[in-house]
């Protein structure tokens, strides 16, 4: 909930690569009491990882929900190991990831309040979609 306003915003994530490391797509979808109010979808590069592509879902949506102004925002992503790693369970060891775990850990500190949340895929389509939407 937004403090304010009492608005519940969920951000969902997605990240892909088609050979891993391939080409790659990214996308986010921001949802304020259930209705889309932003979406995203981004070209991040060739012979790009999974797990980069899907932190760079992350940053796109983190950085639009701090443009907003979103105090409080619940986090939904697909990649377990993002998600663990976000919430602390799991240490960031490789070093193309750190950086983009850095600046993830800074934009929830503008945002104010973030919770992160695994889901499988298929509660996570509309990321999905834009994620791959990403590699056209």
């Amino acid at each position: 909930m937004n403090s304010v306003t009492g608005d519940v915003y969920t951000l969902f994530f997605d990240g892909c690569s088609k050979g891993n490391p391939g080409k790659a797509g990214a996308g986010a979808v921001i949802y304020r009491n259930q209705i889309e109010i932003y979406s995203q979808s981004s070209f991040v590069g060739e012979k790009i990882s999974n797990n980069v592509a899907e932190y760079t879902g992350l940053l796109i949506g983190l950085q639009k929900a701090a443009e907003l102004n979103i105090e409080r925002l619940h986090v939904k992503g697909d990649s377990m190991l993002a998600i663990k790693q976000l919430r602390g369970e799991f240490k960031v060891s490789s070093p193309s990831l750190l950086p983009l775990y850095n600046q993830a850990k800074c934009l929830e500190r503008e945002i104010g309040h973030v919770t992160y949340e695994h889901v499988y895929r298929e509660y996570n389509k509309r990321a999905d979609q834009l994620a791959n939407e990403g590699l056209l």
